[in-house]
């Protein structure tokens, strides 16, 4: 086995696709990491805004959980409801093309693939967040580590969904399982301390407020703490990964996400309000994070805290996984709509559509770059795109509803509508609160993105129009073409490309390009071996065409001459013959010119339809 199939698994025929298909469990580390992370770095963004108010701050967090939680529940039900009727997927843009048009459907596109790029960014961030809380002298790696883990993400999942889900079970159920004995051992203490437990790792005193509660920092607060949402969509987006029964696995792994990530918000505000934990300055010294001071107050710093905070890291920098799994879902998705360039429908070595991973991995990369590998500073970016993206599902929704009305029709149409309504208003205020610390990048890079996706489609319809035939083949016009072919020197290479030619057709013109520095007394050898042999065996004999180049180029002389042949007979096709020299070893290509690829990237930039080329390889 060679190196790379141990690292990215061997090829996988289409036929062994059933085999890749997962159940619930593996469900979730898949498909649910983003939801269940979000918990780490949800009630962190929104307490962080909370700073200010200090300890007085800490009162709200618990209503405005109860509200996230509340809007949570809305749109599991909407969800479960697009599982059954999208059987093979219903993400965003399939619902919304679908139902609410083109358009509608361009805008959730839009919006996801950024949501998706940004969980990516964000999830690797808040990570190693996480490991700098522990350690914080690695602090001034961040940006490093954020990158590393970018590279061993891609390297997993491109071994498949299933090998993929196999890999996170274990860092996903442990960071699960830490995470809910912290909330219960911590609630326990609460109840029994009525309400005031005493933190075994006092948390850092919180500072005075500053200011006073506004409804805009309230709304900036809720906008923030809206993040814990996002990745909810992203089973219903990938239905046709589950084994069978398809809808039932998948409306069971998104019960199990949904009553888990509640459980999350919920206990993490009520322990934060009990043992008085507020957020630190991410980008400050002895910065730490809301999940290590939780953990430390409850159950100190010991063996469990270390097992919990590299559980924590380990399924927060996982949680791309989802954008791994769904991204190129969405992108072939979107390419079979000619939106997107074709090569996102290619399906790679493992059953997967690696360019998807690859536009992923690039764009994450640049982000994380962009922002210093900071949670903070990628937060408000984030929300956007998954709120624009669940409003329009849910509107989509109601669309079908009325347009194929069944049973219940009703009692569906008001579950979606609530949801549509619901995720609308949040998208607003969303979009208001966070406008200035930097939505407006999203609200810039959506239609941007749809602009960039309408011309593409353009250009498909236009190739389609132009290369559509609806006729039999033309028989007219058969000659055979002029040839030329390109004469560095006498060579085996050339000859080679001489005998091809002369099979093809009678006209054949050999083109030297004469520098000063590289004059040879090639018509001298061209008469004896070339023009004579072949006129003693009486064939056409190939015009030798030398073109004097005093200042050295080769390939414009060249090129401009082939053109100008094309314009001189206008009723021939023109076939240029490229003797090319192949080596064996891929350090070996340094070391001879790459003339003939520049000549044939050259005349197909320049060329035209009458003008062909043909390869003709000498291989060493």
């Amino acid at each position: 086995m060679s190196l790379f199939d141990f690292l990215v698994g061997k090829p996988l025929a289409t036929s062994e696709e059933r085999a890749e298909h997962i159940g619930p469990i593996a469900g979730i580390p898949v498909f649910g990491l983003d939801a269940l992370s979000s918990a780490a770095y949800g009630p962190e963004a929104a307490l962080t805004l909370l700073i200010p108010l200090g300890l007085a701050g800490l009162a709200y967090i618990i209503p405005i959980s109860l509200a996230i939680i509340l809007l949570l529940t809305i749109l599991y039900f909407s969800y479960r409801q697009t599982i059954d009727v999208y059987p093979h997927g219903g993400g965003s843009y399939t619902v919304a093309s679908e139902n609410l048009g083109a358009t509608a459907g361009l805008l959730a596109a839009a919006a996801l693939m950024i949501d998706y790029i940004l969980n990516v960014a964000v999830g690797i961030s808040a990570g190693v967040g996480a490991l700098v809380s522990a350690f914080p002298s690695l602090q001034p790696h961040t940006l490093a580590l954020c990158l590393l883990i970018l590279f061993l993400l891609t390297v997993i999942n491109t071994r498949g969904v299933r090998d993929t889900g196999n890999a996170f079970l274990i860092p996903t159920y442990l960071f699960i399982g830490t995470l809910l004995v912290v909330i219960l051992v911590g609630g326990v203490r609460t109840v029994l301390a009525h309400g005031h437990p005493t933190p075994i790792i006092a948390p850092p005193i919180l500072p005075k407020a500053a200011m006073m509660l506004t409804p805009w920092l309230l709304l900036k607060v809720f906008a923030s703490g809206c993040t814990a949402m996002t990745g909810v969509e992203a089973v219903s987006n990938g239905v046709g990964a589950f084994r069978e029964p398809t809808q039932p696995n998948a409306k069971r792994t998104l019960t199990i996400i949904i009553a888990l990530l509640a459980i999350f918000l919920g206990g993490i505000a009520v322990l934060c309000r009990a043992y008085n934990i507020g957020a630190t300055d991410p980008a400050g010294a002895g910065y730490q994070s809301i999940l290590s001071q939780l953990i430390g107050a409850v159950l100190g710093r010991g063996w469990f805290y270390y097992v919990g905070m590299g559980s924590i890291l380990l399924v927060l920098a996982l949680s791309a996984n989802t954008s791994f799994a769904d991204f190129p879902r969405l992108t072939r998705a979107i390419a079979q709509s000619n939106y997107l360039p074709h090569v996102f429908l290619v399906r790679g070595r493992r059953l997967l559509y690696s360019y998807g991973i690859y536009a992923l991995v690039g764009f994450s990369a640049i982000l994380l770059i962009a922002f210093s590998g900071i949670t903070d500073r990628l937060i408000p970016l984030f929300a956007i795109g998954a709120f624009l993206a669940f409003t329009l599902s849910q509107a989509g929704m109601v669309m079908h509803w009325l347009r194929k009305p069944g049973p219940r029709s009703i009692h569906r149409i008001l579950i979606n509508g609530i949801g549509a309504l619901a995720t609308g208003v949040t998208l607003i205020v969303v979009l208001i609160a966070k406008f200035v610390d930097g939505a407006w990048i999203t609200t810039l890079l959506v239609p941007l993105l749809i602009f960039l996706m309408i011309a593409v489609r353009r250009h498909y319809e236009a190739v389609s129009r132009e290369i559509q035939i609806n006729r039999p083949i033309l028989l007219e016009n058969l000659n055979r073409p002029l040839i030329v072919v390109p004469v560095d020197r006498w060579s085996r290479i050339t000859e080679k490309g001489l005998r091809f030619a002369l099979k093809l057709s009678d006209e054949i013109e050999a083109v030297h390009i004469d520098t000063e520095e590289e004059h040879n007394d090639l018509e001298q050898v061209w008469q004896r071996d070339v023009a004579g042999p072949i006129a003693e065996a009486g064939l056409a004999v190939p015009k030798l065409v030398c073109l004097p180049s005093p200042y050295r180029f080769v390939l414009a002389p060249l090129v401009d001459y082939i053109l100008q042949l094309e314009s001189q007979f206008p009723d021939r096709q023109i076939a240029v013959l490229v003797p090319q020299l192949i080596v064996k070893r891929w350090w070996q290509a340094p070391l001879h010119n790459q003339r003939a690829q520049l000549l044939k990237l050259l005349l197909i930039m320049r060329g035209n339809q009458r003008i062909s080329i043909i390869n003709i390889p000498w291989y060493l």
